[in-house]
């Protein structure tokens, strides 16, 4: 029996080649002064910048400037954020880039209306949160899905830890997709990017305990299905509007509420991936496709084939009178090769510098306080350290 649930998702979406027209329509209503987020010179280079400002004078506003978005957000770097908007009486924040440049914007945007300067207290706190300035996002690589979705994720490289924090005041009022935005994204940014939709449905609600509805299910089954049509494309023609055009929109749904109706999501790879990024500052989409089909084929066995099969039978095409055992193992199998032979992703930690020297302890932090990893299979920090070991 599907578990009950409430829905809502409030964030408006304009999609296509003329989305941004929009912007300055969408921002008049909640104020006149604007800090644009965003990193590094991509932005500017693909003249997304100035076309954005562009947009934003036509409603008479007021820009500033915070250019300090890297991949994996630092607490440090949002502090300064929260400190422009108090000072400036900013009152909304548009984040501009990738997920890091989204998520950002929102802690930004949370951290300016909190009774603390420092954002990691609203980490510690674990409440959700309620009062935030208006956030908007303009995407420019298809993956986190925040651009649609109430959370954020921050590192803290003090104490090596990565996490975050949520709540509808953070959900994004407006967001832009304009799939041409991200034909620029180098084919290693845009198969992470993949990898990470991809995992925010089977991490996250595809391999659960928890009944689904058949239609839920379904469009599971087509939203991982899609990834993997587009991926490859997007990777080896980069300005295809149809295939990024797919990406983009599937980003946007993975994370967004609607596939996690009734579904509790225990993220089971992401405990485990996290504690990578911390730790050596991987990009979090490659830590996944590491870490996926070696989790994958640690928690197989008869109780979870049938669900791993589906993904075979129904992702990848796998003739449907293939046994069961023999399927799922060709569902790691088609996994590991779309990850690291068509992507083209290195496979192992151990030819990323990495070796076990620091397993336990990173095992210990993914299982957290009640030191496991409640999932489709509960992970206990030896079964994390013998996936990590997996994965050189």
């Amino acid at each position: 029996m599907t578990n009950d649930f409430s829905f809502q998702n409030t964030t408006k979406v304009h999609f296509g080649k003329n989305a941004l027209s929009k912007l300055s329509a969408e921002v008049a209503p909640y104020g006149n002064k604007i800090l644009l987020v965003y990193g590094g010179k991509s932005v500017k280079r693909i003249g997304l910048y100035d076309k954005v400002v562009n947009e934003l004078k036509k409603a008479d506003v007021e820009i500033f400037d915070y250019d300090l978005v890297k991949p994996n957000p630092r607490h440090t770097d949002i502090n300064i954020g929260g400190k422009m908007c108090k000072d400036n009486g900013i009152q909304i924040v548009i984040g501009m880039g990738g997920g890091s440049a989204i998520d950002s914007a929102k802690a930004i945007a949370a951290l300016a209306v909190a009774d603390t300067d420092n954002c990691w207290d609203l980490v510690v706190a674990r409440k959700p949160i309620t009062k935030a300035l208006a956030v908007f996002a303009i995407p420019t690589m298809a993956s986190t899905g925040s651009e649609m979705d109430a959370s954020c994720v921050i590192s803290n490289l003090e104490t090596e830890q990565k996490t975050g924090y949520n709540g509808p005041a953070i959900r994004p009022k407006v967001t832009f997709d304009d799939p041409t935005n991200t034909f620029s994204v180098p084919p290693y940014q845009t198969a992470c990017g993949a990898i990470d939709i991809m995992s925010h449905t089977i991490d996250t609600k595809y391999f659960s305990k928890d009944d689904k509805m058949d239609m839920l299910y379904r469009m599971m089954d087509e939203h991982v299905k899609t990834v993997v049509k587009w991926a490859p494309v997007a990777y080896n023609e980069p300005d295809n509007y149809e295939a990024r055009s797919n990406l983009m929109w599937a980003a946007s749904w993975a994370l967004n509420s609607f596939m996690t109706c009734g579904v509790r999501q225990f993220l089971s790879v992401h405990a485990m991936e996290h504690e990578l990024s911390a730790v050596y500052d991987m990009v979090h989409g490659h830590g996944i496709a590491i870490l996926m089909p070696r989790w994958m084929r640690y928690i197989l066995n008869e109780e979870t084939a049938p669900q791993i099969a589906r993904m075979a039978y129904e992702v990848y095409d796998i003739a449907k009178d293939t046994p069961v055992m023999e399927a799922a193992e060709k569902a790691i199998e088609c996994t590991e090769k779309l990850f690291f032979e068509t992507l083209g992703l290195e496979s192992k930690l151990s030819n990323m510098n990495i070796d076990d020297s620091r397993f336990e302890e990173m095992a210990k932090n993914a299982c957290g306080a009640n030191g496991v990893i409640k999932g489709f299979v509960d992970l206990y920090p030896e079964d994390v350290v013998n996936i990590y070991k997996m994965c050189l």
